[in-house]
């Protein structure tokens, strides 16, 4: 991809705007465009409080699952992540990290365990923990510990956050959940594909059924695709979703008890969406299909 990255947004560690605005990074977001987060931290203040090295540490955060919730407030999710321990290898248990970061500074962990160990605790609401040894970490909430899978939201204050986009993905072709045209064209892409372009979707209401019991918000969800299939005589595209996080809409975004999920979604071009989600509590999958309006972007 051609584009370069650009900065359009940037947060003090009190999360207060030093340039840039929320505005740019929606506008980015709608239009499709790819999203980092740049933070610097301590080692002794975030990795480990017991050392005594103070080295500034720079971190850059890809999230390659983004959602623009009612067309005004941008999230992200990183969606392949497993947990790491600095400077050396990873976290003690396999699992995944699924950190989510909101334009505002409010941060998430949700984290499924994959090696197999009984869980001992139930989904519910927990008590927040002080973390004295940490005190730039402030935890918010805190639910389902001693489950498979425990998530938290909390503020990290970070030296800086820095929102950066990159606008390298055009529109081609927009349907509703019947798969009617709304723009764009299917020919246009089905060229690009066939030309070598990578291809996104933005999935309108993809999280609706996880909205059980708070008012529903009007959100897109943006998913990389990996291999696409166009079946020629019945000009029908689909394609196999990069893996995605999908979590109970709400601003700021952040995670609940039994409200997220993962898995993996086979979208077409009629509109129809296959779903394979994994409970995380249990890492049961399940399949159903669903309907959905979604706008298709290529690589440029």
């Amino acid at each position: 991809m051609s584009a370069a990255w650009q900065s359009v947004l940037k947060l003090d560690s009190q999360r207060q705007t030093q340039f840039g605005s929320s505005d740019q990074l929606v506008q980015a977001i709608r239009a499709g465009a790819d999203l980092r987060v740049g933070t610097a931290f301590r080692h002794n203040e975030h990795i480990d409080t017991s050392s005594q090295s103070q080295e500034l540490i720079r971190e850059v955060m890809d999230f390659r699952i983004t959602y623009l919730l009612d067309d005004q407030w941008v999230a992200g999710i990183e969606n392949l992540r497993m947990p790491v321990a600095l400077p050396d290898g990873f976290g003690p248990r396999e699992s995944m990290s699924f950190f989510l970061y909101n334009q505002d500074g409010h941060q998430a962990i949700a984290r499924p365990f994959l090696d197999g160990q009984p869980a001992v605790g139930t989904p519910q609401i927990c008590p927040v923990d002080d973390w004295p040894d940490m005190p730039k970490y402030h935890e918010l909430e805190s639910f389902d510990k001693n489950t498979n899978a425990p998530s938290s939201n909390f503020i990290y204050e970070f030296e800086y956050f820095e929102f950066m986009v990159r606008p390298s993905w055009r529109e081609v072709f927009a349907h509703d959940c019947h798969g009617a045209a709304t723009s764009g064209s299917l020919e246009a892409l089905t060229e690009a594909f066939t030309g070598g372009a990578e291809v996104k979707i933005a999935v309108t209401g993809l999280c609706d059924d996880l909205q059980t019991d708070l008012p529903a918000i009007q959100h897109e969800v943006f998913i990389h695709l990996g291999a696409c299939y166009y079946y020629t005589e019945q000009q029908l595209f689909m394609a196999s979703a990069n893996p995605v996080v999908r979590v109970q809409p709400a601003i700021p975004l952040g995670y609940r008890s039994c409200g997220w999920d993962f898995g993996w979604l086979l979208p077409r071009t009629d509109g129809y969406v296959a779903r394979w989600l994994c409970d995380p509590y249990t890492l049961k999958f399940r399949k159903d299909t669903q309907q959905h309006a979604i706008r298709w972007f290529v690589s440029q």
